[in-house]
């Protein structure tokens, strides 16, 4: 299974391109490894200056590797990728796949910014008036540019932080409440930046039975990080002693309260225009699956009359005649695990019925459930069923785990930060900073003082672009795909459980239904790259603007 996400196959492009220019040997497009490649295929420098001018030397060598990444950047620039693309990270052929499933919430419906302010300010106001927090926290407004999804939060330590796949916490990413902790002070917290197994979230990011970090993986989130951040920060300001844990907790409280009082479901049926945004091609995309003879069904949290509402916005009011099946308050995960819950036939009035259900009737709606009296009751089994929804863990984990469907991850946040990846200044920040790390690499073997007084302002430089590259997508914590240098907690998650990814479902649009995907290969630090994984013109198809232009 591939760990590339499209932010890193860019940033292995940009390094395929400098590393044939600079050391004459090609290597792969695509793939973590693949970056440091080129770097490698050239041997340490074991000589130096015959006049001994080690300044001189490495000025030149500097220089060199400048401009001949400035040299490459135009031919860089014409791999630019499609945000409209589905990725794969496990190969999965649409012609297998039989039963469609999908979630409700940001994958068939998708909802304006205004939703996550109106969460904010609810939650705020409920803390206040529910709980008897400050009244100067409605001075407090909802920056949708503050957090990301995938971070952590350090419940007992009351801190925000981005983790990276191999539990190192990325520094300079560390927050309390809306000011970023120094990097030393984050090092003495944790005894170094590495967060241990046991201190990480349990396996659907929550903090639970001795875990101390919460994972935010949900878009939904974005509005609970950022008023945890306002809460801890007007505490910190105004010297208010406080504990951590309650905060958390009553946080979480509030934010569930939206959800659960039906406090955010009305707000959006009273002014659905407002909050949802028209999905004219979620119609479409359904159109084309039941004109094809798929069947397809619904499993959602959110309640009967909620979903009847947006879809007859979205799609229309004869929504039902597309979907064999549709659940409703499903509970999801414990839909997945609790054996226990029999499924409720709802009314159109939204009446729940005591009958036993035989079987799931078209046209019906049902509340409740759980997968296996799911299974048992169509039949649809393993890999011929296809499921899409945005949470990794709740939507996607248990069914690629312990149920065999094949899986696919909405992740909204794709086509803007493939967009900022096709931009001018990300490419020009990545062959700069890649060709510099691998300059870094070559030359570290001159141990002289004059040579490491000048690697060392080489390591500044690398660092400052490093934090350039990161604020290019988010100003404190960057891309939601990759740290520094690895892949992020969220990246690894994602890779694990979705056979596919993509911006929406509109993607489907652009590929037809007997389409297999292939993951990128990704060579090991130990392989020899072939000549199958050079990025020919043409070779992946429709992840690459240029051909869709030639397709024109």
């Amino acid at each position: 299974m591939s760990l590339v996400s499209p932010m890193l196959g860019a940033c292995c492009r940009v390094t395929l391109a400098v590393g044939k220019r600079l050391t004459g040997s090609p290597g792969p497009p695509l793939g973590m490894t693949a970056c440091w490649r080129w770097a490698q295929s050239s041997a340490p420098y074991s000589g130096g200056p015959a006049d001994g001018d080690m300044k001189r030397y490495l000025n030149d060598h500097y220089k060199e590797t400048k401009r001949s990444i400035n040299e490459l950047i135009p031919s860089i620039s014409n791999n630019l990728l499609n945000p409209d693309a589905i990725f794969a990270n496990n190969e999965m052929s649409l012609a297998d796949i039989e039963i469609y499933g999908f979630d409700y919430d940001y994958t068939l419906a998708f909802y304006s910014k205004d939703l996550h302010t109106l969460i904010f300010n609810t939650a705020r106001d409920l803390l206040i008036n529910e709980h008897r927090y400050p009244a100067e926290l409605r001075n407090y407004e909802y920056d949708p540019n503050f957090a990301i999804r995938g971070l952590h939060y350090d419940v007992h330590k009351a801190l925000l932080m981005k983790i990276d796949a191999f539990h190192y916490i990325q520094l300079g990413t560390v927050y309390r409440g809306l000011s970023v902790v120094p990097e030393s002070e984050v090092i003495e917290m944790y005894e170094g930046h590495h967060v241990p197994l046991e201190q990480m979230s349990d396996f659907y990011g929550k903090s639970s039975e001795g875990n101390t970090l919460k994972q935010f993986m949900d878009i939904f989130s974005l509005p609970e990080m950022t008023l945890l951040s306002c809460v801890n920060e007007h505490f910190l300001k105004n010297n208010i002693d406080y504990e951590p844990v309650h905060l958390y907790k009553d946080v979480k409280d509030v934010i569930r309260d939206v959800h659960v009082k039906g406090l955010m479901y009305r707000a959006i049926e009273a002014d659905i225009e407002r909050y949802i945004c028209y999905g004219e091609k979620t119609r479409a995309v359904l159109a084309k699956l039941a004109n094809h003879g798929k069947k397809m069904f619904l499993i959602t949290n959110s309640p009967s009359s909620f979903v009847d509402k947006g879809m007859n916005f979205i799609v229309g009011k004869d929504w039902r005649d597309l979907f064999d099946v549709v659940i409703v308050q499903a509970d999801k995960p414990n839909f997945f695990n609790d054996k226990r819950r029999p499924f409720r036939k709802v009314t159109d009035r939204g009446v729940l019925l005591w009958d036993k259900i035989h079987q799931l009737e078209k046209g019906k709606t049902y509340k409740q459930g759980n997968l296996f009296e799911f299974l048992k009751l169509t039949g649809w089994r393993g890999s011929k069923v296809l499921y899409f929804g945005d949470h990794i863990y709740s939507d996607l984990a248990d069914l690629t785990l312990k149920h065999g469907w094949r899986t696919g991850a909405i992740i909204p946040e794709l086509k803007s930060e493939i967009q900022i990846m096709n931009r001018a200044e990300y490419i020009q920040t990545m062959a700069w900073l890649q060709g510099l790390t691998g300059l870094l690499e070559r030359m570290q073997v001159y141990r002289d003082a004059e040579s490491q007084m000048i690697l060392d302002e080489w390591i500044k430089e690398r660092r400052e672009m490093r934090d350039m590259a990161r604020k290019i997508f988010n100003n404190r914590f960057g891309s939601i795909f990759r740290t520094d240098h690895n892949p992020t907690y969220f990246l690894r998650r994602l890779s694990r459980f979705a056979d596919i990814y993509m911006e929406s479902l509109s993607c489907l649009l652009n590929y037809d239904l007997y389409h297999t995907f292939y993951p990128k290969r990704t060579p090991l630090q130990h392989e020899v790259p072939v000549a199958s994984d050079q990025p020919y013109p043409g070779i992946f198809g429709i992840p690459f603007l240029q051909e869709i232009a030639q397709l024109k």
